[in-house]
């Protein structure tokens, strides 16, 4: 088993929780990952990843206060625990250990499309048959 598990989304959650620090709840964490990254959010997604990072320590929740505008219910807000810190650490520093661990060189390399691909290999092989 990994040291720590975190997914893709999990992560994206996590680092939201972050930003909005103490105004981090619900709708609030939907509409900021919606804003920052132009993607919809289902806010069954959202409830399952918050729900599994509760789970696993990294996030921990208490309610606020409730309102009339909630129906008398209170919002649940969301901060990041001791262990879900190093878990965001440990991502990040695997992240970059990944990024800078890819040769220049790959950078540089034009990538062609298959369709190009093919199209150049066809030529090659007329050109081949040309030859002969």
């Amino acid at each position: 088993m990994k040291k720590y598990q975190l997914g893709e989304f999990e992560e994206v959650v996590m680092l939201t929780v972050g930003i909005l620090y103490k105004e981090a709840y619900g709708v609030s964490i939907k509409k900021e990952i919606e804003s920052r990254l132009s993607r919809g959010v289902s806010v069954g997604a959202l409830q399952t990843a918050l729900k599994r990072l509760e789970d696993k320590g990294y996030l921990k929740s208490h309610d606020g206060e409730a309102t009339e505008e909630r129906a008398g219910r209170p919002k649940k807000y969301f901060q990041i625990t001791a262990l879900g810190k190093k878990a965001m650490e440990y991502s990040k520093n695997t992240r970059d250990q990944l990024w800078s661990a890819i040769p220049k060189v790959a950078w540089e390399t034009k990538i062609v499309g298959s369709w190009q691909l093919r199209l150049n290999l066809a030529y090659c092989h007329l050109h081949i048959a040309y030859l002969r």
